[in-house]
């Protein structure tokens, strides 16, 4: 599944062997127990990347 952040692709998906989802996103990797809580972690983690 994709959604965007911005300009961004964020890819989510499934993760095998593992309860859970993750997001990858411009060389950021993310965890969740759903996808939208992937997305979340995400949406934070690219805002803490901009700040630098």
């Amino acid at each position: 599944m994709q959604e965007k952040i911005g300009h961004l692709k964020v890819e989510i998906f499934k993760i095998k062997n593992r309860a859970g989802f993750a997001a990858v996103c411009f060389e950021h990797l993310t965890e969740g127990k759903t996808s939208r809580e992937a997305y979340d972690r995400m949406v934070k983690a690219l805002r803490r990347s901009n700040r630098k």
